[in-house]
């Protein structure tokens, strides 16, 4: 039997808590954990766990993975929230990591929470895992570089670099881990992609801003329905069970927060 999305969401968790900073950190440890304790739903490593095992290996050994995922995501909330940047003072209800240390330690916390991402993430013998995980925080950087600079060729190509690339290196490190070749990998791929499009339209319904600007409500709604049945298609030409990976589906596409 599968784990749930809440067994996976629970092995995420406490493996964060657990993790071991490099002591070299010294007191900017604090807003490192700080940044993490922060965090939503895990929505990334559980889907990282989840393909992990749909695929054939034990959730266990996709942690390191799943988690180096999560602290690149949690490094580009800390930045995105910066001064600089979005200047957000708050997020999840907290105190914004650089409204809580002040912005020398904020810009140093994602800096720290980068770097052990991929000292998690070279910790599996195959180096696929850090280039996965190296080229997707790339593609993110350029999409949040052609938002503040507002010159996107196009919305698609905008939410696939800044939202996408982590929901893809969410399938994609999962499949490194779980030995799947590359020669197989396509129809698992094309699953994450559309994955990563649901959950940014649905965050834009929900904030209204995004595809809700340019679509208007029912058209993002349209948009996101018919992402969610390609995701579902996708998982279809899949020969796994993947029955957990459509109940992440369905739980995103009707998401309220």
């Amino acid at each position: 039997m599968p784990h749930s999305p809440d067994e996976l969401r629970a092995l995420a968790e406490g493996y964060l808590e657990g993790l071991e900073l490099w002591p070299s950190l010294h007191g900017q440890a604090e807003s490192v954990r700080y940044s993490i304790a922060v965090g939503g739903k895990r929505v990334r490593p559980v889907l990282c766990l989840a393909t992990a095992e749909a695929a054939g290996a034990a959730p266990e050994d996709a942690l390191a993975a799943g988690c180096a995922l999560e602290l690149v995501h949690t490094f580009s909330l800390v930045h995105d929230d910066l001064p600089a940047l979005d200047a957000d003072e708050e997020r999840r209800g907290q105190p914004s990591t650089w409204k809580r240390f002040g912005e020398a330690t904020g810009i140093l916390a994602g800096d720290a929470l980068l770097a052990e991402s991929f000292r998690l993430a070279t910790a599996y013998e195959t180096t696929h895992v850090a280039r996965e995980l190296a080229e997707a925080t790339l593609g993110m950087i350029g999409g949040q570089y052609l938002d503040i600079n507002g010159n996107a060729p196009d919305e698609q190509t905008l939410h696939k670099l800044k939202t996408g690339c982590l929901f893809g290196a969410a399938v994609g490190l999962a499949l490194w881990v779980a030995h799947v070749p590359a020669s197989a990998q396509a129809p698992w791929r094309a699953f994450g992609d559309e994955l990563g499009l649901l959950f940014q339209i649905v965050d834009d319904i929900l904030d209204g801003d995004g595809y809700v600007v340019t679509h208007g409500v029912d058209g993002a709604r349209r948009l996101a329905d018919a992402a969610a049945e390609r995701a579902r298609d996708r998982l279809d030409a899949v020969d796994a069970d993947t029955s957990v990976l459509r109940e992440i589906v369905d739980g995103l596409a009707v998401r309220t927060a």
